[in-house]
């Protein structure tokens, strides 16, 4: 798709249209106010109608003043695609949103692709709409009746979730957000020419690293194989060399975020930040070890160029009782233990996802082995409390 995106249409039809996709708020206000049945008229020239026009360039007040007036959320085009699906494909957040408070459904299928508004999203690397949208999905109808879950990995014609689209197009943010929110990182995609393929084959096809090892995080399976016997090492293997070098099943396996899912979305934000900068340090060793002696050399993970080390010192003397290395930065809930993120990323992330079974044992506390419910940062004290700490027990 273009800059723009228009219609022609003939006469005031086409002033119209023509003041809706460059925003001109009063030409179409004026245009309105001496033709009010225009708004709702279908024309044989006409394929989108003036809110498709209005979403797909992002222009908020038109849209607006087009709702108000009673043009309908849910106009099809002729391929039976939606406002809200092009303000989707364009990255119109807030477009998206005020479509989305006019009670625009997200739940409709094109009839290209049979494509959702998340499917476009993630496609086109829009993860602010993609949020969006599913944000709206947990508290709406489609929570109830159709499925929060049943929605995130919602397919197309081609058996294609949002979460394989996203891996495809190399849309990492998109691809962390699904994966936050549900998406099964293992599902196989229908289409005929890739029968079978996982969001993990699509991304080794496509060369995008950062994709790879980020559904690598999350448990996808080197092993899983499509339709013709492939697992995803072998289609990185024809092109893409360092891909295939951490999807090589004889290379160490990956640590990966905790399962069950629900552990790791109640995560306390400051908690998962160490814990993420933990769990990438680990794999980051590990692909070093892989690579080592051979002719590649792999890019840091974006993920820890994202995070900000400033964030993550902790200023407390004491040391974790593992692996008396690290500081003490995670505190269990409610027993009260702390150690440090590195050895809490070991105790609970897995190297290899259980597959004869969805329900997974909680990850225990060394100390107590009480399962571990909750996680928070520890309230260590600091070096200037504890010298405060020994000043007054010596007085004493």
């Amino acid at each position: 798709m273009g800059q723009t995106l228009s219609c022609r249409v003939p006469g005031i039809e086409q002033d119209l249209y023509a003041a809706v996709q460059s925003g001109e708020l009063k030409v179409v206000e004026s245009i309105l106010q001496l033709h009010p049945g225009i708004l709702r008229r279908r024309t044989l020239h006409s394929d989108l109608s003036v809110l498709h026009i209005a979403a797909a360039n992002g222009h908020l007040e038109v849209l607006s003043m087009l709702l108000d007036l009673g043009a309908h959320p849910n106009a099809l085009s002729r391929q039976k695609r939606t406002p809200l699906m092009l303000a989707a494909m364009r990255g119109k957040l807030a477009c998206i949103e005020k479509l989305l408070r006019a009670e625009a459904t997200i739940l409709l299928f094109d009839s290209v692709h049979r494509r959702t508004c998340l499917h476009y999203a993630a496609y086109y690397g829009h993860s602010d709409c993609l949020q969006a949208i599913l944000q709206t999905a947990h508290s709406s109808q489609i929570s109830d009746s159709w499925g929060f879950s049943r929605f995130v990995n919602v397919r197309d014609a081609k058996g294609e979730t949002p979460l394989h689209l996203a891996a495809k197009q190399n849309r990492l943010d998109c691809v962390r957000t699904l994966l936050e929110k549900g998406a099964l990182v293992s599902a196989s995609s229908g289409y005929s020419g890739f029968l079978g393929s996982t969001p993990l084959h699509l991304a080794a096809r496509e060369g995008s690293l950062e994709c790879v090892r980020e559904l690598l995080a999350w448990g996808a399976d080197r092993l899983q194989m499509d339709s013709a016997g492939r697992t995803a090492y072998v289609v990185a293997s024809r092109r893409h060399p360092l891909c295939a070098a951490l999807l090589n099943p004889s290379s160490a396996e990956p640590l990966v975020w905790p399962s069950p899912l629900k552990f790791l979305s109640e995560l306390n934000p400051d908690v998962k930040l160490l814990l993420e900068k933990a769990l990438v340090a680990a794999n980051r060793k590990r692909e070093k070890k892989i690579m080592k002696g051979t002719v590649f050399s792999l890019p840091s993970p974006a993920r820890s160029e994202s995070v900000d080390d400033d964030k993550l010192e902790c200023n407390s003397m004491e040391l974790c009782c593992i692996c008396f290395e690290q500081a003490c930065t995670i505190e269990v809930q409610d027993c009260g233990h702390q150690m440090c993120a590195h050895c809490t990323v070991s105790l609970c992330c897995h190297s290899k996802p259980k597959t004869d079974s969805q329900c997974h044992p909680a990850p225990a506390c060394p100390f107590c082995r009480s399962d571990i419910a909750r996680l928070v940062v520890a309230n260590s004290k600091t070096k200037e409390e504890i010298e405060k700490l020994g000043e007054g027990n010596h007085k004493a």
